[in-house]
């Protein structure tokens, strides 16, 4: 049973721009995958005492058939991105290379090569 899509601000106030941006990307996944049975996006500025500015990370987790995948947008070296449409769409993008994956692992399909012309003998 499919069920709605859960947005998570940790650290942050909701913003309805951040849940319209989330919610266009979420929709888009099911595109890769259309069996995706839940969505969790958690949005989070971690507390960084010594850091200026705000760092933003995304986690996204996707239940699918008989898996949780989950995907960061943290950069290397566990930093956060300086842009909230940043995180948003290195998670989203991380999360479609991941469903693109996981699709293709479970179809079981082998790519049907065109056979080649008979040849014609004069």
């Amino acid at each position: 049973m499919r069920q709605p899509l859960q947005i998570v601000f940790r650290n942050i106030d909701p913003s309805p721009a951040l849940e319209h941006s989330i919610n266009e990307h979420a929709e888009k996944l099911d595109r890769f995958f259309g069996r995706i049975l839940s969505k969790r996006v958690v949005f989070e500025v971690p507390h960084r005492h010594q850091h200026q500015g705000k760092q933003f990370t995304v986690q996204i987790a996707l239940t699918v058939p008989g898996e949780e995948l989950v995907v960061h947008s943290d950069k290397s070296g566990g930093n956060g991105h300086e842009t909230a449409d940043a995180a948003i769409r290195d998670a989203f993008d991380a999360a479609r290379r991941v469903l693109e994956r996981f699709a293709e692992k479970h179809r079981h399909e082998v790519k049907a090569h065109t056979p080649a012309p008979d040849a014609a003998l004069s």
